[in-house]
């Protein structure tokens, strides 16, 4: 066969087409372009699942998704329970959370609440410690409330955290927690948690 230049053009518009087609097809598996409603839908009608990412329940979103739904909420009933504190025990509330992402949400939504910033024992938060902090009160999230109960003289349900699309592992119990049996400090070098 002879190739004109009409045929090779021909050829290349096709496959541009073609490349076009598949990944505006595909965007939505990649990039957060539609709604949560409209990407269960989209993924259901084209039977294509992602892989998965992490070895946790992630609900019906991929985790790539879905590990950010819900950290606005999280964040307004963290600010509910801080700001129903007389002022006085406010500032020496801790607000901890056993996972960086969270305390990062909680960092970065928090300044619009006029929460403190959030401390963790979990990666790099861990480095930054448990600043001025001494344990008398806390707001702990992403706690079965048992080991809480060892740890403070008194430990009660404050609220709970989670939407239809957030991680299933985002949906936790507020702990507002008083009277830590020892210094923050004292114990932060042993709450180390990398992983």
């Amino acid at each position: 066969m002879i190739r004109t230049k009409n045929t090779t053009s021909v050829v290349i518009l096709s496959n541009v087409t073609a490349v076009v087609v598949v990944g505006t097809l595909l965007t939505p598996i990649v990039c957060p372009v539609l709604s949560a409603e409209n990407y269960l839908r989209y993924e259901a009608t084209v039977h294509i699942t992602p892989p998965r990412a992490e070895r946790q329940n992630n609900g019906p979103l991929p985790q790539y998704f879905a590990d950010e739904f819900g950290w606005k909420e999280m964040v307004q009933q963290v600010a509910r329970v801080y700001n129903s504190l007389p002022p006085e025990q406010r500032v020496h509330t801790a607000i901890f959370r056993n996972d960086w992402g969270e305390a990062a949400a909680l960092d970065f939504y928090g300044p619009h609440y006029a929460l403190p910033r959030a401390i963790s024992a979990h990666n790099n938060y861990w480095i930054w410690g448990p600043r001025d902090y001494t344990g008398d009160i806390m707001i702990v999230l992403g706690s079965d409330g048992r080991g809480d109960r060892e740890h403070f003289a008194s430990v009660e349900s404050a609220g709970v955290v989670g939407t239809e699309y957030s991680r299933r592992d985002e949906h936790f119990t507020i702990w507002l927690c008083r009277g830590l049996k020892w210094k923050v400090q004292e114990v932060w070098p042993q709450m180390k948690r990398f992983d």
